[in-house]
């Protein structure tokens, strides 16, 4: 079940990029976990026939270590791109999980193709991966779950296994999601049961929180049954829609450690209302993850967030709002530092105990609440902390 730090770790990891009329950007942090299990993959234009114009986002949870997810976000492209090219008819020969030879000469995979693909793509990876010897003989018991999408010029393919997920912000709400596959859906227990398993404490045989994952060998070893078939299948749910240019926004792909304190309108909502304030993608994704963490996530956290024509532009009424709204914390926090010499120098939990009662504070970012400006509240008041502190008038306590 994964264990923990005495503080987080705040680092975090970025990327972003612009490429076939998308603009992505990235951010991951290990928080409170003692290991960082996370992976991702970010291909703008796939080395495949035709495909030059596609694009691929995935984002890998792992458990238990985080070689499963590592490979995945190395390999499992390659798996999908040459499955589908065999399901779509064209000329391919594979003469191992990892090798195919594709004519150049064929165009784009079909939409059929693509989805039976990008099944395929992960039954051949998750049995590739079983040859390994650390993994085959349970010195190394990781798994992973994974979710992403392919975006080609005319359609959506998202994808998951387990309970990492995605959205699809259209119009200004939320017109997809994918669904968690967890053991206590009446269909996962009952593959689960029928491979001779348990759900209890909604677990697989009270231990897996997830149904469907990559890796994970000890729950595939029944005899009789296929892979798609055992206690934790590594078979993703795929979905396709249609591109609407002029109403796609973004798409969100996140693992547990984001969904697990921030529901689908909660995020989108959030993220709306930070695009209207910044086009820097890195900095959104940031202030997602720093919010998640201060809403309580005690998980690794990875968001990818991916742009879309239609996405939210910045205006300068948000911007306005927004300085209004961070200019009105630093001058409340000054205030309940500077009557420290009076009631004594307030903590940080106080003094944000004392913002959320603030009737008088103007409106907070939409699904981040006081806890999206937590990061903004605490430099000032670690600012405010050090003044006193070397001015020496007022006993500073220590924060953990």
């Amino acid at each position: 079940m994964g264990a923990f730090l005495d503080k987080p770790k705040t680092e975090k990891h970025n990327c972003c990029g612009v490429g076939n009329g998308l603009t992505y950007g990235l951010s991951s942090m290990q928080g409170w976990r003692v290991d960082m299990e996370d992976a991702h993959t970010v291909a703008l234009g796939l080395s495949a026939p035709g495909m030059t114009d596609w694009s691929f986002f995935a984002v890998y949870d792992g458990h238990a270590g985080s070689r499963v997810a590592n490979y995945c976000s190395k390999h499992l492209l390659e798996h999908i791109i040459n499955a589908s090219f065999g399901a779509g008819g064209a000329q391919a020969s594979h003469s191992g999980p990892d090798s195919a030879a594709i004519d150049p000469s064929s165009g784009p995979p079909t939409v059929e193709a693509v989805k039976a693909g990008i099944r395929a793509g992960f039954l051949r990876i998750d049995e590739h991966m079983r040859s390994f010897s650390d993994l085959r003989n349970g010195m190394d018991r990781s798994g992973s779950t994974a979710v992403g999408v392919i975006v080609s010029p005319e359609h959506f393919f998202f994808f998951n296994c387990g309970d990492s997920r995605a959205v699809l912000y259209r119009n200004s709400h939320v017109c997809f999601s994918t669904l968690d596959h967890k053991p206590c859906n009446p269909r996962e227990r009952e593959r689960i049961q029928n491979a001779g398993g348990t759900v209890m404490i909604q677990r697989v045989n009270g231990s897996l929180a997830v149904s469907r994952a990559l890796g994970d060998y000890h729950y595939k070893c029944v005899d009789g049954k296929g892979p798609t078939e055992q206690l934790v299948s590594p078979e993703p749910a795929v979905f396709e829609m249609t591109r609407a240019p002029e109403q796609d926004q973004f798409v969100i792909l996140a693992c547990d450690g984001i969904w697990d304190v921030m529901s689908n309108e909660e995020l989108c909502e959030f993220v709306r209302s930070r695009l209207e304030v910044s086009d820097d993608l890195e900095r959104v994704c940031n202030e997602v993850v720093d919010t998640c963490l201060h809403k309580g996530s005690r998980d690794n956290m990875s968001v990818v967030l991916v742009c879309l024509p239609g996405a939210p532009k910045v205006s300068e009424e948000a911007v306005r709002k927004d300085t209004e709204l961070n200019k009105y914390l630093e001058s409340r926090v000054e205030e309940m530092v500077d009557r420290s010499e009076e009631v004594g120098f307030p903590d940080l939990v106080t003094v944000m105990r004392n913002l959320s009662a603030d009737s008088g504070m103007p409106a907070l970012p939409p699904g981040g609440g006081l806890a999206s400006k937590r990061s903004l509240v605490e430099a000032v008041y670690n600012r405010l902390n050090l003044y006193k502190e070397e001015d020496g008038s007022v006993f500073v306590l220590q924060l953990a």
